[in-house]
């Protein structure tokens, strides 16, 4: 997939997805004791679990998300606009002018020529940092005045991105500051992560075996029959699971704690 806030993973620096979810389908098996009795999953059954450890990650993990960078084009006339579905949210947008119409760089001024020349070309013999504090003043009350900062809203849900004023000029690039999802190829070669949502997985498979075994509690046979642990299975896989929620709390898989929080 591509376009705004997608990130290309290098293939040759991580392990593939399919062999990660390979791996922890082979571990739940000998874990509930493949290979010597029958385990009565199915591939569908490993690869739900796989499927909402993640999901249970992302929703109660810090560091399921990452801030990155992407471009996005604006479009003459047109205000609203689809982001990829990996984007949580939006910080801010930047503009490459200082505000105004401009689609490129900022145009000549004579206080930035003047700055340049002074403080950058003979660095060191003249000048002092006043002088730069009043330049960044002057583009940050440029950029306040001419339409150099873009207000938007975005809805996390639908990925809607509008822009709350018309874009008379032609194309122009902008750049967004967002935070978005890793993948799921970066969350599982994470080697912090990857204990969680392989444990997490296993238990889950537990409490499916458990539902499964607990239907037939007894199996008739010919010396009084034979008692399945559904009943057990069940238990367990829920009590790992609410132990595995709790370790996220606790930041074991390298998730930045909370800051001092009043109210």
């Amino acid at each position: 997939m591509t376009g705004p806030g997608h990130i290309e993973v290098p293939a040759d620096n991580m392990t593939p997805t399919y062999d990660i979810r390979n791996d922890i389908i082979e571990y739940i098996k000998l874990r509930l004791g493949g290979q010597m009795i029958e385990v009565e999953l199915d591939k569908e059954h490993y690869d739900m679990a796989i499927k909402q450890a993640l999901v249970r990650y992302r929703q109660r993990a810090e560091h399921s998300v990452e801030e990155s960078y992407a471009f996005l084009d604006l479009v003459k006339d047109t205000q609203e606009y689809i982001l990829p579905k990996e984007i949580m949210s939006v910080r801010q947008i930047f503009r490459r002018g200082l505000g105004g119409l401009t689609t490129g760089a900022s145009q000549f001024e004579p206080f930035s020529s003047g700055f340049l020349n002074t403080y950058m070309l003979v660095a060191g013999r003249v000048g002092g940092l006043t002088n730069y504090e009043l330049f960044v003043d002057y583009q940050k009350l440029t950029m306040t005045m001419f339409g150099g900062y873009i207000t938007f809203t975005f809805n996390e849900a639908t990925k809607k991105l509008i822009i709350e004023r018309r874009m008379p000029g032609e194309v122009e690039s902008v750049l967004l500051w967002v935070y978005n999802h890793k993948p799921d190829q970066v969350l599982l070669n994470d080697t912090k992560i990857f204990p969680w949502i392989q444990d997490y997985s296993l238990a889950m498979c537990k409490h499916m075996l458990g539902e499964a075994r607990e239907k037939f509690a007894t199996i008739a046979g010919p010396q009084g029959g034979t008692t399945l642990n559904g009943t057990a299975l069940k238990t367990e896989g829920k009590a790992e699971m609410e132990q595995l929620m709790t370790d996220l709390g606790l930041y074991v898989d390298g998730s930045t704690p909370l800051t001092f929080i009043i109210g």
